[in-house]
């Protein structure tokens, strides 16, 4: 079994996908997006795959009917 990806905060995942830290951060309080763990201090850790599969369900429409744009 492959070891898993590390979770990654939210200025790098944001990164990744190319918004700023302060977008990811409104998705997630507006509940477009959810992060795979948060830390007792209340700070979001993200799997990138299960982040991209959130980002995906939400062009197709599977999602909350939420736009993240």
């Amino acid at each position: 079994m492959p070891d898993a990806e590390p979770l990654v905060f939210t200025g790098a995942a944001a990164a990744l996908f190319g918004v700023s830290r302060g977008t990811l951060a409104r998705w997630w309080a507006e509940g477009i997006v959810t992060p795979a763990l948060i830390t007792p201090g209340g700070h979001a850790r993200w799997d990138i795959e299960d982040l991209r599969e959130q980002l995906r369900a939400i062009r197709r429409g599977d999602a909350n009917g939420s736009n993240p744009t």
